[in-house]
């Protein structure tokens, strides 16, 4: 018989050609349950005839679990998420498992619907990357979630960086290099990485008897273009910034060059995140490196052994940032 086309051959044909139902059909698929050696070799020839391969979304209908993972992330314009990304995609990938990215803008009901889709394509996992979802949002979640970023609740597992620590360790790197007036230049409020990251600039500051000048970029490359511009004209003995993240770094590079202002000589930039943007601008910038691909790697690690059942209970990682120095200190 001529072989059909293989997106219109479905189980349905398998099992008129094998003269069986679709249960055994399916059971052969899936290697599941009791299938005499008749019927079997009924099958297996009627696959090898029609050139059927299983669909992978209508089996996942069938077993009402797929091996997809869902990725959900703030802001897919910031470089540091498609590079995590990419990590937790090549884990998944190396164990038979595929990855879904979505881009929710930080906003509730965007995060919603796209848990709501993950349930409806019954999902494997979940990855999670926000600041408006709450433990509350995910109490009838069924499937594995793993959080980034931020802690949700004791019972959902999570990779985190330690931005407070991290964050005094950068202002008090400005403080070695003769900084006396230090700016910060924050992300977002209600952001936990941009509050932990301000509280960490707040008790060193304090610590070292600095004062304390704080404006919010948004973690923006515009806004903190501006934000920039806008306190040296009020405080010009300004001689260090401390950029919440490197995205706010590079505009703050860029606004002091349209000031004519010298770097690292009369300002020193620091940033944070580790993001490729900060080798491609001059001066290079001095960040805190997030160790990006551990954290991904340990998501989708972390993630997979929660659905093979390898890990009882949440567990909770912490990773260090680094400190990498380049020619804007």
């Amino acid at each position: 018989m001529e072989s059909r086309s293989l997106d219109l051959t479905t189980i349905y044909d398998v099992a008129k050609y094998a003269k069986v139902s679709v249960a055994t059909v399916s059971r052969v698929l899936n290697n599941q349950g009791y299938v005499g050696a008749d019927s079997r070799a009924k099958v297996e020839q009627a696959i090898d005839a029609l050139n059927y391969s299983p669909n992978a979304v209508a089996r996942s209908l069938y077993k009402k679990q797929s091996k997809s993972i869902g990725f959900i992330i703030p802001d897919i314009t910031n470089p540091f998420f498609p590079q995590l990304f990419r990590a937790v995609e090549k884990t998944l990938i190396s164990q038979g498992y595929s990855a879904l990215l979505f881009n929710s803008d930080d906003q509730l009901d965007r995060v919603s619907d796209f848990i709501e889709t993950m349930k409806t394509g019954y999902a494997a996992g979940l990855i999670i990357v926000s600041d408006k979802i709450k433990k509350e949002h995910l109490a009838k979640l069924s499937m594995p979630i793993v959080a980034i970023d931020r802690i949700i609740s004791d019972n959902i597992p999570s990779i985190t960086v330690n931005n407070y620590k991290n964050a005094r360790e950068a202002v008090r790197y400005l403080v070695q290099r003769g900084c006396s007036k230090i700016v910060h230049v924050k992300g977002p409020h209600g952001v936990y990485t941009s509050e932990e990251r301000l509280r960490g600039y707040r008790d060193e500051t304090s610590a070292q008897g600095l004062t304390q000048i704080i404006a919010c970029g948004n973690y923006e490359l515009m806004t903190s273009f501006q934000v920039i511009i806008d306190l040296l004209a009020e405080n010009p003995d300004i001689d260090g910034i401390f950029a919440g993240n490197d995205i706010m770094a590079v505009g703050i590079i860029k606004a002091l060059a349209k000031l004519k202002i010298k770097i690292p000589d009369q300002i020193k930039v620091i940033g944070f995140d580790g993001i490729e943007w900060g080798t491609t601008i001059t001066p290079e910038l001095t960040t805190m490196e997030q160790p990006i691909e551990q954290i991904g790697i340990k998501s989708g690690e972390l993630l997979l052994d929660i659905i093979k059942g390898n890990i009882k209970g949440a567990q909770h990682f912490s990773f260090d940032a680094k400190l990498i120095v380049r020619d804007s200190t």
